[in-house]
């Protein structure tokens, strides 16, 4: 079951958490560009969730730096449980004592092209070769499997940009650290969800909060009043994760 690990460390019965159903893709959906998100995440420490589209379910892998576009530099990127589909769309807090507790930026989204004729051979070789063709990530890339770190229960990964068009020296995290979808830094999003601002305000550039300081008017607007807010709460035992 592609999701079974992602729902063992989850209660539903207590939790908004999307369960998730799988569907098996088609052969026909393999040949068209499948959908990825990065999610910016300041749980424990801050981290990029990069999951990629792959027969109903996201394959996921934590980037504790986020992706660089400078092909020298080799990211880290630890694979974690495979989300369903719906998670895509998560954007809000997720509550502290929760696995994975703090808040979440949509940073990234678009779709993603196999460089693999073989994805499944290829993520079991651990070398897989795609193209992004996102907001923020554009171009050829590959995620190549290094063997399991000590304490690590799933092998490390390296997430590293091939050398083409879009090759750069500048850090896209700190030049683009807002959300795709909403336009707001992790604090903001902390601010609108009810979550930790000064946690969350720890995961954006400080060059960036430096502005906001001296300009408050850079701010983006607080969500409207009334508006349900994008907490999952839950009642279990505290755990903590990078999910």
């Amino acid at each position: 079951m592609p999701l079974e690990e992602y729902r063992k460390k989850r209660r539903f019965d207590v939790t908004a958490e999307p369960e998730g159903k799988p569907v098996k893709t088609p052969a026909k959906r393999r040949a068209k560009k499948l959908v990825f998100v990065v999610q910016k995440h300041r749980a424990t420490a801050l981290h990029y969730d990069l999951r990629l589209e792959w027969n109903g379910v996201m394959l996921s892998w934590a980037v504790p730096k986020g992706p660089c576009y400078d092909p020298s530099v080799k990211r880290l990127a630890m694979q974690v449980e495979d989300h369903p589909m719906e998670y895509n769309k998560f954007e809000g807090v997720i509550p502290e004592g929760e696995y994975g507790g703090g808040t979440v930026m949509i940073w990234d989204h678009g779709t993603w092209i196999p460089e693999s004729l073989d994805v499944e051979a290829a993520v079991k070789k651990g070398d897989l070769k795609f193209s992004f063709e996102g907001k923020k990530l554009r171009g050829s890339w590959v995620l190549v499997r290094t063997g399991r770190r000590p304490g690590q229960t799933k092998p490390a990964w390296l997430l590293i940009k091939h050398r083409d068009a879009w090759t750069s020296k500048d850090d896209v995290t700190e030049l683009l650290p807002r959300s795709v979808v909403t336009d707001r830094l992790l604090v903001e999003i902390a601010r609108d969800e009810g979550g930790n601002l000064k946690k969350a305000a720890e995961g954006d550039p400080p060059s960036v909060l430096r502005q906001l300081v001296a300009n408050p008017e850079l701010l983006t607007p607080a969500k409207q009043k009334g508006r349900k807010k994008s907490v999952w709460h839950s009642n279990r035992s505290p755990a903590r994760g990078m999910g």
